[in-house]
């Protein structure tokens, strides 16, 4: 067997036709950053992003044709965006020029209804605690919902549903993903050991973020919750810009300095497009176990002046309590294991709102309301 090298790689592309040009992918000049480690192939076919739709499929040709190739274990296909005066530019057929404001069309992840995004400006406000109860409160109003826990870094899902073992693939191509109460979920905590730190620079989280939504067999889901990793940078950007997000919900805390970010974390979403679901307020409040006396640890209230001053809803308050926290610590979300507390009710009437927020944004008629006078 030969071994695997940048020319094998490109003779392979070669073969690969862009059906509107007639040229193969090489000629024009669209394959950059070009990987090769231990057989693991990676690339970006560099593009108009007004194209990024129909280049889908090309992108996809691209991967099979090289992970077909002897000797490849993986292969890892993206798409960039073209930069001006690029070969890839001057090399196809001149189109008319797109707006500038015109954002590219984003591929639909093939059997999902609806995708949206659980952020949060900062780290340590409770957010995937939040994605997690807000997902199982969904589950519980009759929808199928899935989970991606997007924070390469810090992936925490696996311990928090209680779940272990590596995914398995039918195919070889796309992966299963694992299953517990309920949920379909994709973690890179299940791909790495839990105290493997993940030394990744900007495109390889890219590269592997967009696998995880788009090479998953989710199914039939309603939802996809994507539990999005602290802060503003590559990651989320990279999800807020090509993956089809129906709206995003931000976690704060009361705190100042975590609404400072929250601010932050909004306007990003605003920015690329897309729509805010509104701000939830975390750790609202605290109340003794011992004596019942309510105590404002980070302060109150402070989430809700937010969303009115940035014009977005305020979905409601979850306090501090040691039940969350054991629950979630144990893989026995509380949402699940106790349905009938009162902390259960609490996500269930947030996800119905949230459930509200995704039906009015894919046009979903309820129907009349009948009034009995």
């Amino acid at each position: 067997m030969s071994p695997i090298n940048e020319q094998t790689i490109l003779n392979c592309l070669d073969r690969v036709i862009d059906p509107k040009s007639g040229k193969s992918v090489v000629a024009l000049g669209l394959v950059t950053g070009l990987v090769i480690k231990d057989g693991n192939v990676g690339f970006a076919l560099e593009i108009n992003p007004a194209e990024a739709n129909e280049m889908e499929l090309l992108r996809k040709k691209c991967e099979q044709a090289v992970f077909d190739l002897p000797g490849v274990k993986s292969a890892s296909v993206v798409l960039t965006a073209e930069q001006a005066g690029a070969q890839a530019a001057s090399s196809r057929p001149a189109r008319p020029q797109q707006p500038q404001q015109q954002p590219a069309q984003k591929p639909d992840v093939p059997g999902v209804a609806a995708i949206i995004a659980v952020a949060s400006g900062k780290g340590g406000v409770g957010k995937s605690t939040c994605a997690v109860n807000l997902a199982l409160g969904l589950k519980s109003l009759g929808l199928k919902v899935g989970m991606l826990d997007a924070d390469v870094y810090g992936p925490s899902l696996p311990r928090m549903l209680g779940l272990k073992g590596k995914p398995q693939s039918k195919d070889g191509k796309k992966l299963m993903p694992m299953e517990n109460w309920g949920l379909k979920v994709m973690s890179m905590g299940f791909l790495v050991e839990e105290d493997t730190p993940m030394i990744w620079r900007g495109p390889m989280i890219m590269s592997a973020l967009q696998q995880m939504v788009f090479d998953v067999e989710w199914g039939e889901l309603d939802v996809l919750v994507v539990d999005m990793p602290p802060g503003t940078g590559d990651a989320q950007l990279t999800l807020a810009q090509r993956v089809p997000l129906a709206g995003a919900v931000i976690i704060s805390t009361p705190q100042d300095i975590a609404l400072i970010d929250a601010r932050k974390g909004l306007n990003m979403f605003r920015k690329v497009d897309v729509p805010v679901f509104g701000i939830i307020e975390n750790m609202s409040y605290f109340l003794c176990p011992s004596c019942g006396e309510r105590s404002d640890i980070f302060g109150h209230g402070g989430a809700r002046e937010t969303a009115n001053e940035l014009g977005t809803d305020f979905l409601g308050e979850v306090p501090l309590h040691m039940d969350i926290r054991k629950t979630s610590d144990a893989g026995t979300p509380i949402t699940a294991s106790e349905p009938d507390s009162a902390h259960a009710k609490i996500y269930r009437a947030l996800a119905e709102k949230i459930q509200e927020k995704i039906e009015a944004g894919l046009g979903v008629n309820s129907g009349p309301k009948i009034v009995i006078e």
